[in-house]
């Protein structure tokens, strides 16, 4: 049985603009949610989520410093930074 997707090299009349798509993964990456960006440009949410691990996945692997021993990553596989161990707060 066959998927019936068409493939066409050519993007059709409908397709989001790439403008819409940079938007949105500017909108991403500046905090807001994929629904809340979904409403704001009139998309589904889907669309947003496909859009940005398309972009997620052309970055490149971020530098890890030697030191750094543990790292923590999002899901945009941004490099955050060594995590303090011990509380700096003065109460003991």
């Amino acid at each position: 049985m066959f998927c019936q997707i068409k493939y066409t090299p050519e993007p059709k009349p409908w397709a989001y603009s790439e403008e819409i798509r940079q938007q949105a993964i500017q909108m991403y990456v500046d905090g807001m949610n994929l629904r809340r960006i979904a409403r704001h440009l009139n998309l589904h949410h889907r669309t947003v989520s496909l859009w940005v691990q398309a972009h997620a996945a052309r970055l490149p692997d971020p530098p890890v410093p030697a030191q750094v021993k543990e790292a923590e990553m999002d899901e945009l596989f941004t490099f955050i930074g060594e995590k303090k161990k011990k509380s700096s707060s003065s109460r003991s």
